[in-house]
């Protein structure tokens, strides 16, 4: 399968990532909830266990919103999405050492590994918008290391800024697919 095609699929299987970032952004805000209530390790611990229930959730909106959820028979980059979230799982236990150091480390540690886990959904649907999103979510993450901000703000700041992007990718391909999946 060519690049372009394999990209179109994985726009139309899963409404070119918004269903994803979405769900990401609810369990930031979740997180960032758990933060403002109860324990930071909680909150982190909320993240990461939210983060494992991303893809899942993501394939079930997909298919609320009328997408297949699932990709064609031979689109490798089913496979590249897959070996980025090894980005995640690898370099998670480094962002919870950032925050033995400083806790307020976390979230802005986070918000860099997952900006640079978005430049790579450039490649996999096909738009400059997941290039943008992960260099904002870099710059995010280095922008509050050095602000010292109280532990819950980067949470909300990554809830937030992936609740914007989510829509606005939502949108983006809302006009493509409408909702129930009818192609317009």
């Amino acid at each position: 399968m060519e690049i372009a095609k394999a990209q179109e699929d994985m726009r139309s299987a899963y409404y070119g990532g918004a269903a994803g970032v979405l769900v990401s952004a609810t369990a930031w805000l979740i997180a960032a909830m758990v933060a403002l209530h109860s324990t930071q390790l909680a909150s982190i611990v909320t993240l990461y266990v939210g983060g494992m229930f991303i893809f899942p959730l993501a394939i079930v909106v997909s298919k609320l919103l009328g997408r297949p959820g699932i990709l064609s028979k031979g689109n490798t980059l089913g496979m590249l999405g897959l070996e980025s979230t090894g980005i995640l799982i690898f370099c998670y236990p480094l962002a919870y050492v950032a925050s033995l150091v400083h806790v307020e480390w976390f979230y802005p540690a986070m918000l860099v590994l997952i900006g640079v886990r978005y430049l790579l959904f450039t490649t996999l649907y096909g738009h400059k918008v997941y290039w943008i999103f992960g260099m904002v979510l870099i710059l995010a993450g280095y922008t509050l290391a050095i602000s010292r901000l109280p532990f819950h703000v980067g949470a909300f700041v990554g809830s937030a800024l992936e609740y914007v992007f989510g829509m606005f990718i939502f949108v983006m391909h809302r006009k493509r697919f409408g909702i129930g999946g009818e192609n317009v």
